[in-house]
């Protein structure tokens, strides 16, 4: 079989590469302001009739919630993927981001409202898991499935660089209304700003995917009428055991991003002596620092054995993880910078080969449905991360148990992915199953 999918325009590759990148920034803008929003200013403004303590146990409930849905969107917007475009679906999620994130910036506050103000907030934070549900994957396949196989590992990072950007440009946001205004308009008004920016974002967004051309995989299924009639039902009933593996493999992902941008920030701002600009300036040096370093995880696919990489990467992370809890005790802002910037180096590398991983290890038909609904999955067991590790930090008072939790899930995630890539590396999803030994045939990827 040839490498080449179906000769795809290189122009409309990097196009939908671009498409894929600007997309994810604005999602994962969208999530990371609520995330940071959760440790800095949610607690007091909508949980105000509680002990701190318990607002900011509350408050990353709140965040965790959304995640809850995220697998319900990799099933809603992978039929749609996977049935009617991946272009479609994309619109759609990006535009129900939007809303919902524009919504919370003029939501009431409990002094407003009451239990209403909670109950709002809840409501919008579960459809924001239900965007981010379906964007990521489709993200993902927009670019790699416009280009060859054998660079899928490259323009699956295009998305995957969404995440340090919009990242960063949550972090100046809230960096910026933090420093330039006192604390009294922080807690009033100035905590909507970084919502209501995110429209702006949103409609640069809709005009780029608008002009996006269809996937040619999903062009040349729809005009065979190859598509599948329910994709989670194909899906599960012949790659339950890829979901399963995908669903565990990037459970460091969630853990180490959460640990670091959300836990550690409340953890650091409340009981460290940490000010909110000095652990925010960390969070962004380590975003920034990703940035740049991520896609180096993707161009090492094309000079090593992936699952080799792969095992590297996640083998460093785990004593680097550690590390980073450790120096963030200190109450050291260098030695906490420094320990935030080795525990996102491996992670963030990871992360950039992870698209293609995922994409790999399923066939077209049921592609989206597929790493989203892995994605979503793994997404909704870690996002209580925050909650977990700030409920294993106030019962035992010390910051051993976070160490342990975040430790005990890198290695599942190393485990997981070994087993993965040497079920899927190297094959073809799309092939036919011989009916002696049900393997999928092999064809090179790079």
């Amino acid at each position: 079989m040839s490498n080449t999918r179906f000769n795809p325009d290189e122009r409309m590759a990097r196009k939908a590469g671009i498409a894929a990148f600007v997309g994810t920034t604005i999602e994962w803008y969208d999530f990371y302001i609520y995330g940071t929003a959760s440790a800095l200013v949610f607690g007091p403004l909508f949980f105000s009739n509680a002990d701190p303590a318990v607002a900011t146990l509350l408050s990353f409930a709140t965040f965790a919630v959304g995640f809850l849905t995220r697998p319900v969107g990799g099933v809603v917007f992978g039929h749609l993927g996977d049935r009617i475009g991946r272009k479609q679906a994309l619109i759609i999620t990006l535009m129900l981001m939007g809303v919902t994130t524009f919504g919370v910036g003029l939501l009431p506050t409990y002094a407003s409202i009451g239990a209403l103000a909670p109950i709002g907030l809840i409501f919008l934070r579960l459809l924001q898991g239900l965007a981010v549900g379906g964007e990521w994957g489709g993200a993902v396949l927009i670019a790699t499935e416009h280009t060859t196989k054998d660079r899928g590992y490259l323009f699956g990072a295009f998305a995957q660089q969404g995440s340090p950007a919009g990242r960063i440009l949550a972090t100046l946001a809230f960096l910026a209304v933090t420093s330039l205004l006192p604390e009294e308009a922080l807690l009033e008004w100035a905590w909507r700003i970084p919502f209501l920016f995110s429209a702006v974002l949103v409609i640069v967004g809709l005009v780029i995917r608008l002009r996006l051309e269809e996937s040619p995989e999903m062009e040349k299924l729809k005009k065979s009428q190859a598509t599948a009639k329910v994709p989670v039902l194909e899906l599960f009933r012949s790659n339950s055991r890829e979901v399963t593996l995908g669903v565990f493999s990037i459970l460091c992902v969630f853990v180490v991003v959460y640990a670091r941008d959300t836990f550690a920030l409340s953890w650091a701002t409340k009981d460290l002596g940490f000010t909110r600009d000095s652990f925010l300036s960390i969070i962004l040096v380590a975003s920034v620092l990703q940035f740049f370093v991520q896609p180096f995880g993707a161009l090492l696919t094309t000079k090593f054995e992936v699952r080799k990489l792969v095992t590297l990467l996640l083998a460093i992370e785990i004593p680097a993880l550690a590390g980073m809890f450790m120096l963030i005790a200190t109450g050291n802002y260098w030695l906490a910078m420094l320990g935030a910037v080795v525990a996102t180096v491996p992670d963030v590398m990871f992360y950039s080969v992870m698209a293609g991983m995922l994409a790999q290890a399923f066939p077209t038909r049921v592609r989206y449905t597929g790493i989203s609904v892995a994605y979503g999955l793994s997404g909704a067991l870690c996002g209580m991360t925050p909650l977990i590790l700030q409920w294993l930090l106030d019962s035992s008072g010390t910051v051993v148990l976070p160490v342990i939790f975040g430790v005990v899930t890198t290695f599942i995630s190393l485990m997981a992915s070994r087993a993965l890539l040497k079920r899927t590396f190297g094959k073809d999803a799309d092939a036919p199953t011989t009916p002696d030994h049900g393997q999928r045939e092999v064809t090179p990827v790079g």
